[in-house]
């Protein structure tokens, strides 16, 4: 193999690996950890935050037990994966399995070294939450309901070691938490939806599977509305500095959603209400700056 075929290779092998871990969602969840640190739970000054040593090891146990989980994920999910996300899929499968499993074993190690530099609490609660996330792939997203469930509540799961490091609960974190819960688990269940045709062959037990997709939808709207609820009861209740903006902009895609959704029949159709839902989170993330506005 001559050097620029090397290069090559070494290249698509990293963006393999960065395919495979969803680096773009990793950022995300960073970024909103250091914006909840310094926006709400937090009294101290910018610098201080940004330059605190226990948050930072935190915050990167955080990304690499959340990054081996992608790994663990992708591993169990590969047959589907081919049916659902081919393009991905030939992407994520230019390195090995074996290779994807040393990097997964490695990155837990590294969180529970890096744990272990903070407190005994850090190393129980990243060494709970690794074993989840793998009995999760593994298990719990075969089930009904219960992988949707287990989905949305690992992806918050971050936050709240966050909560701990500050020891700062506010009602306020609480209500974002509950909103955000929501919204992820009507996030899973659309992609369900996407996903419908390499969920049925794999067996794995969506509401989508089970019940099919009309079911699915009228359980879509009903959490949807509970997720409008919500969104009222932040603008009642936790209208800080320029929220409210989200909170509008949230309702409006929301309804978008909604209308789509029962128009929605091709794979396209549940992508594009997928990405609405990836939106809303998004914006969700840099509109915590707008509380300091």
């Amino acid at each position: 193999m001559s050097p620029i075929d090397k290069q090559k290779s070494i290249f698509f092998k990293f963006l393999s690996i960065f395919s495979v871990v969803r680096i773009y969602n990793i950022l995300i969840i960073v970024i909103a950890q250091y914006l909840t640190s310094i926006f709400i739970l937090s009294d101290k000054k910018l610098f201080d935050v940004i330059f605190d040593f226990n948050l930072l090891l935190l915050i990167i146990c955080s990304s690499l037990s959340i990054a081996s989980g992608y790994i663990i994920n992708n591993f169990y999910d590969q047959k589907k994966d081919v049916i659902n996300k081919p393009i991905k899929s030939k992407i994520d499968d230019v390195v090995k399995n074996s290779t994807k499993l040393y990097f997964y074993f490695i990155l837990n190690f590294v969180v529970i070294f890096f744990a272990s530099i903070i407190s005994l609490r850090a190393i129980i609660f990243f060494s709970v939450y690794i074993f989840f996330l793998w009995f999760y792939s593994h298990k719990l997203k075969r089930l009904l309901f219960l992988g949707n469930l287990f989905y949305s509540l690992l992806t918050i799961t971050p936050f709240f070691a966050i909560l701990l490091y500050y020891k700062n609960i506010d009602l306020i974190i609480a209500a974002y938490a509950l909103f955000l819960f929501f919204i992820l688990l009507l996030k899973d269940i659309t992609k369900d939806l996407k996903n419908l045709v390499g969920d049925f062959t794999e067996n794995y037990q969506t509401i989508p599977v089970a019940f099919g997709e009309d079911f699915s939808r009228i359980i879509i709207s009903l959490i949807t509305f509970i997720n409008v609820i919500l969104i009222i009861n932040l603008f009642i209740n936790f209208s800080d500095g320029y929220m409210n903006i989200y909170y509008a902009i949230s309702l409006i895609l929301l309804l978008i959603f909604t209308i789509k959704l029962y128009n929605s029949k091709r794979v396209s159709d549940y992508l594009e209400l997928h990405n609405i839902l990836k939106l809303i989170i998004g914006l969700g993330v840099f509109s915590i700056i707008l509380l300091e506005i």
